[in-house]
């Protein structure tokens, strides 16, 4: 079992208790799921190598469940979870999927009219049978409906970081066969979409035959849907098709283009070759019958009079008139980042402490974080008032003291009210280093009345960032209602930073309006809203979001040393 599906089963026990109306085991199921889902090593390998004992050491793996996942990697079950399940048979994680069902609700769905899945759901809404339901009504009936056909146009489609680790192992296991000379993701995947719909592999070897061999014996592998020579097609168990292709080394770098896409960008393309008398396709760009680039993308561009376009920009939105003109941006780099300013801890609703997650912070590279747990109004995870947070002030001052290589700022992620006042009152507020704001609640006010509470938010003089600027998770929550354009105004006017949120299940900002800030001159950050160490590595992500953005080094501010950084906030 991978990492993701043992992590999902205590995801869906922690529903399961919270169904339940259990206090405090759902948070640390929850925290284990994080902690699994993030680690860079499979956990199959972590017992290998000392049992249940070395499963401990995993961030809030305690003894009753490092028993519980020595018996998922014994059975391939767990007697706890399916005991669970029998006794609420419900498709837990579909309906919890829905905008607006939670775990209590599910109860109620499943108890007054014995609902155990999203069909069911849909058709008990749509025939008005849960208006009628105690703390329903007509409105969240209709919400109901309205997060049902969200989820539907999200199907078929995954998100980047819940597959690219699986993509990355396939590609690194195919680039160890003996036959491959070279192997490379193309698609959606190398453009760094924020969901994708398939993989495609491209692959140069003289003897292709034991290559697709290997591909299509996989363990990941449900289904063939094709074998060849040169095109091997399968589904994988996760239900995601992916394709691999050998093609001859002088066209690899043509097909690698072609396949790359996207469709719009390889059409202009095409028509740039047209009117040099070219012809381009994906074996290569031929004057003629004579091909005169293939080898590699960078020949095909320069062959066209372009410079390189880096994949993240290959969506026609202005990329090619940029190339022909070299006036492409100088991207921000996978490398450039020095801090990260949104990472949660055990304090609230983190795994680990905050000296875990500043050594992991450390150990990839960053110079500076910044701790900044929930404020009060998010009451569930156990959210700071202003007592705790002086406390937690006073912990990170000696923590620092000892710390060498790393400095840790105190922040805090403070809740926007729905007047737009802050949870935490200003006095204690301009006492930390970095202050992020958010909106976790009243998600449905109508656009205006959204705009204007997180505008008003922006302008409290103690507002450094606001985080994930428009609420969104990817394929569960859609952006709540806001003018995103007076949004990137008053960033601009009140020196507010924006933040793109690196979570793979929020990337947020969308790269539209990453775009529009930068070209607004609003200053940016990329944090990885991180909830466990294994998080951390997830800016990567958000530097993908801001590169699809045309966002430079310089307009993304934790790419520069902590003085300068701290500069650029409201109160330095």
């Amino acid at each position: 079992m991978r990492n993701s599906e043992i992590a999902q089963i205590f995801r869906e026990i922690a529903l399961y208790l919270e169904m339940q109306e259990e206090r405090f085991k759902p948070r640390a199921y929850e925290k284990v799921a994080y902690a699994l889902e993030a680690l860079e090593e499979p956990v199959t390998e972590i017992y290998q190598r000392g049992g249940a004992k070395e499963l401990r050491s995993i961030p809030g793996v305690g003894e009753a469940i490092a028993e519980k996942i020595e018996e998922i990697i014994k059975t391939g079950k767990l007697k706890y979870y399916d005991e669970l399940r029998k006794k609420t048979p419900v498709d837990i994680r579909g309906l919890t999927a829905i905008e607006g069902v939670g775990p209590k609700s599910v109860k109620v769905l499943y108890e007054k009219l014995g609902i155990t899945g999203v069909g069911e759901l849909e058709q008990a809404a749509r025939t008005g049978k849960i208006r009628g339901l105690p703390r329903f009504g007509e409105k969240m009936q209709q919400k109901i409906l309205k997060g049902i056909e969200f989820l539907k146009q999200g199907g078929g489609r995954f998100p980047l970081g819940s597959v690219l680790p699986l993509i990355a192992e396939i590609e690194k296991r195919l680039r160890g066969l003996p036959d491959v000379e070279a192997v490379t993701v193309a698609g959606s995947v190398r453009r760094r979409k924020e969901t994708i719909g398939d993989a495609d592999f491209l692959a140069i070897s003289s003897k292709p035959e034991g290559i697709m061999d290997y591909f299509i014996s996989m363990p990941e592998v449900m289904h063939v849907h094709g074998k060849g020579m040169t095109k091997t097609m399968v589904k994988l168990k996760n239900a995601m098709d992916v394709d691999l292709r050998v093609v001859p080394k002088e066209s690899f770098g043509a097909a690698l283009c072609y396949f790359t896409g996207s469709k719009d960008h390889n059409v202009a393309l095409r028509r740039i070759a047209q009117e040099k008398g070219l012809k381009l396709n994906e074996y290569g760009l031929f004057r003629g019958e004579k091909r005169i680039a293939g080898e590699t993308e960078e020949e095909i561009y320069q062959a066209l009079g372009l410079s390189y376009v880096p994949p993240e920009l290959r969506e026609n939105q202005g990329e090619v008139e940029a190339a022909r003109k070299g006036e492409l941006p100088a991207l921000i780099s996978y490398g450039d980042l020095r801090g990260d300013l949104q990472i949660q801890t055990a304090w609230t609703d983190g795994a680990n402490s905050i000296e875990e997650m500043a050594g992991e912070a450390k150990r990839l590279g960053l110079e500076y974080i910044a701790i900044t747990d929930h404020t009060k109004g998010l009451a569930m995870t156990g959210g700071s008032d202003e007592k705790k947070l002086l406390r937690q002030m006073e912990a990170i001052d000696k923590i620092n003291q000892s710390l060498k290589g790393i400095k840790i700022l105190k922040g805090a992620e403070v809740n926007i009210n729905k007047d737009g006042t802050l949870d935490i009152k200003d006095e204690a507020l301009k006492k930390l280093d970095v202050v992020g704001i958010a909106v976790h609640s009243h998600f449905n006010l109508p656009r205006k009345e959204m705009t204007e509470r997180v505008t008003k938010a922006m302008r409290n003089p103690h507002a450094d960032i606001l985080f994930h600027p428009t609420g969104r998770v990817i394929q569960k929550r859609e952006p709540y209602d806001v003018d995103m354009d007076a949004i990137i105004k008053t960033a601009k006017e009140t020196g507010t930073v924006l933040e793109i949120d690196a979570y793979p299940d929020r990337l947020d900002l969308k790269d539209e309006h990453i775009r529009k800030a930068v070209e607004a001159g609003v200053k940016l950050v990329i944090d990885s809203d991180a909830h466990s160490v294994n998080h951390i590595r997830f800016l990567e992500f958000g530097v993908a979001q801001a590169r699809r953005g045309w966002a430079r080094k310089k307009d993304v501010i934790n790419t520069r040393p902590l003085k300068d950084f701290l500069r650029c906030l409201k109160h330095p």
